[in-house]
């Protein structure tokens, strides 16, 4: 059994309080319009997330909850729901990682600077199934497997409720730093179909590096023009009806990508000397040899949302959706000079290319009725995401010239079944100024992951040896395939049960309350309480705050994924084959180095907020604090001589070289604040204009690091954790941005202007030496609307009009040219996108 630390006791027992005298619990929020907020132009916003209260007013929250309209998801360039988000919430981060396999495809988004499995992510209210990908390689979401957002087209959605605020006593894992809620359309009638094409027409500034020594060919300058990126998008949703009630709600999409390069000038030598010269080929080789953008992306999606209420105050919904996505983007460029090259084959060298292909699809069925005096809910939900991999323009150099140029290279999968049950009532208490909702439930939660090899080319070694005798290195360039050794299929089931109250002691003064309990089948139990309560002094002034603990259950992607790679490395003179491996924390190997089964991530979450309003102008601020313990993490490559000869001694790991394996340990705290001010306002000429003002500030500190009394034994003592993660957690993404905007309406015409400043961050080397801060950016986005009849809308616009890059890369962090732009630029590197988008209404 886990015995509760003092701070969980603390909330268990001011949750046991407040339910003790009847207070009531709501988690709702501000939207986009700050609470209190005079409603003369625009109707009550009522939100769902973090209440079960019905009617809930966006205008009378606890905690922050921002909503994103189906407009603002709309006018954008880049038609992603990730990018609207990162452009509305100042408080929600997109980076753009590239040159990073898988994640080039399926890039995650982060909120309050925590990770990006650290949100929970619902669709109506229900919890969505996160991607099979787990990102293993050097980015901001480093070992984290998250919820792919891109998965859904923005036609479907009526809109997206953000709450920024933990939220595990009312959802259950996942809702350390808040809660994104996508609502689907429910429409009997109407439509729209869309067609957007765009492209980057842009010029970029990069850093050349160093000339070879005694080269005759010089860099092209410092700058580069690109047109690229062309992307076509035609969307499509229309509202359906049957018998008196019924809707069926439809979207599609299609989306064709062009992939970008931003790489910089590769100044090595590309080809073997010549009688001690530089080949004569050097001077006109193509030296911008990297794909370092955007991938290419062909993209087909389908979504449907339905619902019928029959008699007796029964209602039934559902909804389905199907993703396939096919991705293609580049690795690092092998020179022809290369051992990794094979010149039979490659006479000039090779650009490796690697293929995903995303297959994710859900279903989710529900009903809701009445039973007595208690709204009942009961739905049964199944979604998986399947990515596999086929590596193409590369080779297995250990096979020699008769490699193949193409590999299957295996891939995974992660499926989620989800049973909820939910009971709602309200109890009337004469000395409350309002009734109390109180809310109970069920969830049971079945999840699966499982991984496949690819074909034996792909990863085996063929038996060729180089020039110096030595073996060459086995498996797909770029991309070894799985081995039938990494494969597995495993399962793992979870329940949980709630309880949470909400009410109004007076009319100025509400509070909350929430507890739920968990058990999992592979960690154990865990239990989490809220509390949250707001008093206001005024039509003008409130005070809100709130205060919990959360978890985050361990994922099956981080128990259960491993990838082998065989490396050859001489000892004594003679050279051996070794497997440098990502272990699974059970793997003997692992054990070996002080690994243990995965526990849950933990938090403690403290707000405090205030709500103002000035006539029509509308600001809150709330500041918070997020102490995290036992986040998992992906440890270093642990493959120095000393781990190695430790491993080698021990009965069956003769042939381990080392590896990198999840182990919880990492202790970090969070602060923040976010400020949101929204001001309507009418002229009786100019039209109507919506300012909003946001800004997010947070800072976060690394506390511990984990350590195992097997690794620390061995002299110098490798580190499990080391300075360039530290440092992605603590700088790797921006402590400040803030997001400005005008929406404009006049007649038949329209525009929005937008402004986004994202602060410093910094691109973390093995030393101070090596560290580069990024210095902030502002980025501008235009869009201007034309309704051209009553059904044609044509709008022109560009994402950051201004063609704003992140800082060069400095040479020694882009050792080879092709990462010309650091992966921690909060923005990407993508330049101008320039676009047309015409829509007519069905």
């Amino acid at each position: 059994m886990q015995h509760l630390s003092p701070q969980k006791s603390a909330v268990a027992i001011a949750v046991a309080s407040l339910f003790y005298t009847s207070a009531g619990y709501a988690q709702t929020g501000n939207a986009q319009i700050p609470a209190i907020q005079t409603q003369d132009d625009k109707p009550v916003s009522v939100i769902v997330t973090g209440t079960r209260s019905q009617n809930r007013s966006a205008t009378n929250t606890l905690a922050p909850v921002d909503i994103i309209s189906a407009d603002a998801l709309q006018n954008l360039g880049v038609s992603e729901i990730n990018q609207a988000l990162s452009v509305a919430l100042p408080s929600l981060n997109f980076p753009r990682p590239g040159l990073t396999d898988g994640t080039d495809t399926i890039r995650p988004a982060t909120l309050r600077g925590l990770g990006p499995d650290q949100t929970l992510v619902l669709v109506n209210s229900k919890r969505r199934h996160s991607s099979s990908l787990v990102n293993v390689n050097g980015t901001v979401g480093r070992g984290a497997a998250a919820v792919d957002l891109n998965t859904i087209p923005s036609a479907i959605v009526k809109n997206i409720e953000v709450l920024r605020d933990g939220a595990s006593a009312q959802y259950g894992s996942d809702a350390l730093s808040g809660v994104i809620n996508l609502r689907l359309r429910e429409n009997r009638d109407g439509g729209e179909v869309t067609a957007s094409y765009g492209a980057r027409i842009t010029e970029y500034d990069y850093i050349p590096g160093a000339t070879a020594t005694g080269a005759t060919w010089t860099a092209p300058g410092t700058s580069r023009e690109r047109h690229d990126g062309k992307t076509a998008t035609v969307s499509i949703w229309k509202g359906l009806s049957f018998g008196e009630t019924g809707y069926v709600t439809v979207a599609a999409e299609l989306k064709d990508q062009e992939h970008t390069e931003r790489a910089g000038w590769d100044f090595r030598p590309q080809y073997p000397l010549v009688n001690g010269s530089f080949d004569p080929r050097e001077k006109n080789f193509n030296r911008f040899n990297a794909w370092y953008g955007e991938p290419e992306l062909k993209q087909s999606t389908v979504f449907v949302n339905a619902g019928q209420s029959l008699e007796g105050g029964v209602k039934l919904y559902a909804w389905s959706s199907y993703q396939r996505r096919d991705a293609l983007s580049g690795g690092f460029f092998r020179r022809p000079l290369q051992d990794q090259n094979v010149l039979a084959i490659y006479p000039d060298g090779f650009l490796p290319k690697i293929a995903p292909q995303v297959d994710d699809y859900s279903v989710t069925g529900g009903v809701s009725w009445l039973a007595g005096q208690w709204d009942m809910d009961a739905s049964l939900g199944y979604g998986k995401n399947k990515m596999q991999f086929t590596i193409k323009d590369t080779l297995n150099r250990s096979i020699g010239s008769t490699s193949k140029k193409q590999f299957e290279a295996g891939g995974f999968s992660y499926d989620q079944l989800v049973f909820n049950l939910t009971a709602v009532r309200s109890f009337t208490m004469p000395e409350l100024a309002s009734p109390v909702s109180f809310a109970t439930g069920f969830e049971a939660r079945r999840e699966g992951y499982s991984l496949f090899a690819g074909e034996p080319d792909s990863y085996r070694f063929g038996g060729e040896k180089l020039a110096d005798g030595t073996s060459a290195a086995p498996g797909a360039q770029v991309f070894p395939g799985f081995t039938p050794t990494n494969a597995s299929n495993n399962h793992r089931s979870a329940v949980g049960a709630f309880i949470d109250v909400e009410t109004n002691f007076s009319k100025a003064w509400q509070a909350s309350a929430a507890i739920r309990a968990e058990r999992y089948s592979d960690f154990g139990h865990n239990v989490t309480g809220k509390i949250a309560t707001r008093y206001d002094f005024s039509r003008q002034f409130g005070l809100r705050g709130s205060m919990q603990n959360g978890f985050r259950a361990p994922s099956p992607q981080q128990q259960f994924f491993t990838s082998t790679a065989t490396n050859f490395i001489v000892v004594d003179g003679v050279q051996r084959a070794f497997e440098i491996t990502t272990f699974k924390p059970s793997d003997p190997a692992a054990v070996a180095m002080g690994a243990k089964p995965l526990d849950a991530e933990k938090s403690f979450n403290q707000s405090l907020g205030a709500v103002f309003s000035f006539g029509k102008l509308g600001v809150t601020v709330d500041a918070y604090r997020i102490q995290l313990s036992n986040r998992i993490v992906l440890s270093e490559n642990l493959t120095a001589t000393n781990v190695r000869l430790y491993l080698n001694a021990i009965e069956g790991l003769e042939k381990v070289g080392g590896g990198r394996f999840f182990i919880n340990g990492v202790d970090t705290t969070t602060k923040g604040i976010d400020i949101v001010s929204n001001w309507p306002m009418v002229t009786e000429s100019a039209g109507r204009f919506d300012f909003t003002v946001a800004g997010n500030f947070t800072k976060t500190e690394v506390t511990k690091i984990p350590v195992t009394a097997q690794l620390s034994a061995l002299k110098p003592a490798p580190v499990l954790f080391g300075r360039i993660n530290v440092l992605i957690y603590e700088r790797g993404q921006p402590r400040s941005k803030i997001n400005a905007s005008v929406d404009w309406k006049l007649a038949d015409y329209g525009a929005t202007l937008r402004a986004t400043r994202y602060g410093e961050a910094l691109d973390p080397g093995a030393s101070a030496d090596f560290d580069q801060i990024l210095s902030p950016k502002t980025l501008m986005d235009l869009e201007f609307r034309y309704q051209l009849n009553r059904r044609l809308k044509l709008a022109v616009g560009a994402d950051n009009v201004f063609d704003v890059y992140p800082d060069a890369r400095i040479p020694k962090l882009n050792t080879s040219g092709a990462t010309s732009f650091s992966n921690y630029s909060p923005f990407g590197r993508s330049g101008r996108f320039v676009y047309a988008r015409l829509s007519y209404s069905l």
